[in-house]
């Protein structure tokens, strides 16, 4: 690991966010980025064309301010030691921070997150569950505070379909740098239930070929694979889950929903998305 992105609006999540980023910059010796998009407020264009607008000087008058709050923000003491960018752009959040990612080739986002529930999840979503549907690279979601980061117990609940092998080589990576356990998790329910047997037949045959290191495999049931997720981590004390996200879009997501944004706004616990 090399790089990590932090998108960051100056909120206290963002904060947590950046605290996690840098525990894990200093593990893997990578470098972080700061990444803040201004969405300016309408009639307000890019002043990347200087002079070409009346509104020029407010918008360098924002682009002014986000430098200073960055100043502020690279003081916070978890960032001593630590090679840090930031950086601004004009741009919409989601969009900035899909594009950033791919340009500066990072391996992974850290974004903090407040959560949804109800009417305001379904219609207005947030940038972090449009980063998690859709960016290629994996997100992890911080939803609060955590005083020391450590990564000892991870938890990989899949399906453990065959099409989910072609990224279970970056989870083991994920895991091998914090010499970590994983657990690996079927959740069954009512709706999609299977005896043990076939599960333990199907997780053995997806691991094989794979070297895991230290590892448990583990059914468990529930009344409904988030709360079975949710549960089983608590149970063990996990200190992450880790999990695949298909990036669904329109009906389909909006009636399948999925598992990985809903994990994202709803486990205290940090989530990590690895997109297939």
């Amino acid at each position: 690991m090399k790089s990590i992105l932090v998108p960051v609006d100056f909120s206290i999540q963002a904060q947590y966010a950046a605290k996690v980023a840098a525990a894990i910059a200093k593990k893997a010796n990578a470098k972080i980025f700061l990444l803040h998009m201004l969405e300016l407020p309408s009639g307000v264009i890019d002043p990347s064309s200087y002079g070409t607008s009346n509104n020029t000087p407010t918008a360098l008058l924002f682009l002014k301010r986000a430098h200073e709050k960055f100043e502020e923000f690279k003081e916070l003491p978890f960032l001593k030691g630590l090679e840090v960018e930031d950086a601004v752009h004009f741009h919409k959040a989601y969009d900035g921070i899909i594009s950033e990612s791919k340009k500066h080739n990072v391996d992974l986002i850290v974004m903090g997150s407040q959560g949804a529930s109800g009417l305001e999840e379904i219609l207005v979503g947030s940038n972090t569950e449009k980063v998690v549907r859709n960016s290629d690279i994996p997100v992890l979601v911080i939803k609060k505070d955590i005083e020391k980061f450590k990564i000892e117990n991870i938890v990989f609940a899949s399906n453990f379909h065959f099409e989910n092998r072609k990224v279970f080589q970056k989870i083991l990576d994920f895991a091998s740098k914090f010499n970590a356990k994983l657990h690996l998790l079927k959740i069954n329910t009512i709706n999609n239930f299977e005896t043990t047997k076939d599960s333990s037949d199907a997780i053995r045959s997806f691991i094989s070929d794979f070297d895991l290191g230290d590892f448990t495999l583990n059914i468990y049931n529930d009344i409904s694979i988030e709360a079975g997720i949710l549960n089983f981590s608590k149970l063990i004390d996990a200190d992450i889950i880790l999990l695949n996200t298909h990036g669904r879009r329109g009906l389909a997501h909006l009636f399948n929903g999925s598992i990985g944004e809903d994990l994202a706004n709803h486990a205290k616990l940090p989530v990590v998305t690895f997109k297939l």
